[in-house]
């Protein structure tokens, strides 16, 4: 749980009577790799930070994967769309290694807005930064070559580039296997 708090920390200031309240409301869970943290069409019932791990997001389109984030240790998990309402996901979320994590439900992350100081600054600082993230990949997806975005998967993602199967960065880039071969090869002869 260390690193859950110290994340927290990161948001906001957070006191040893706030860490009492997250020590009580997040609850350690394992998932093994391949296993579902959120499978599609239900509904997202935890926010869940990684404390070792790393996942992707994906959707089914048409039969095929389509890999759409990633997460890794030291990062918060959750598909809002369904969290925050309630509702069914579209997405799915498995883990690509063996993970732990710590979770806290929607009543759970209330009573975390309620008992914590600066619980709800924390609460909108985590949203703000996952609303700039999903804006900033869907404007790639509209206006970036699949070069220019696997460029932007080596950048953002530098410490799980050698973690995550070829497959999914392909998937993620919006190519097939071959053409992110093409592009990786490419790369590496203008060096």
């Amino acid at each position: 749980m260390d690193l859950l708090i110290q994340t927290i920390r990161n948001y906001i200031p957070f006191s040893p009577a706030d860490e009492a309240v997250a020590q009580r409301l997040f609850h350690r869970k394992e998932y093994k790799k391949g296993a579902h943290l959120l499978a599609g069409g239900e509904i997202c019932r935890n926010i869940i930070f990684i404390e070792s791990g790393l996942v992707r997001y994906y959707l089914d389109k048409d039969g095929e994967d389509q890999t759409n984030y990633f997460n890794k240790e030291g990062e918060f998990v959750c598909v809002y769309t369904s969290f925050l309402p309630q509702s069914p996901s579209g997405i799915s979320i498995q883990a690509l290694e063996d993970c732990v994590a710590w979770l806290i439900s929607f009543d759970g992350i209330q009573q975390f807005y309620k008992e914590v100081e600066y619980g709800e600054r924390f609460g909108r600082l985590a949203i703000e930064a996952v609303y700039l993230n999903a804006i900033a990949q869907i404007a790639s997806l509209y206006t970036d070559t699949p070069e220019i975005r696997y460029k932007n998967f080596l950048r953002n993602y530098p410490a799980i580039v050698q973690r995550v199967p070829q497959y999914y960065i392909a998937s993620y880039v919006g190519v097939k296997p071959q053409s992110l071969s093409r592009i990786r090869k490419r790369l590496a002869g203008a060096k």
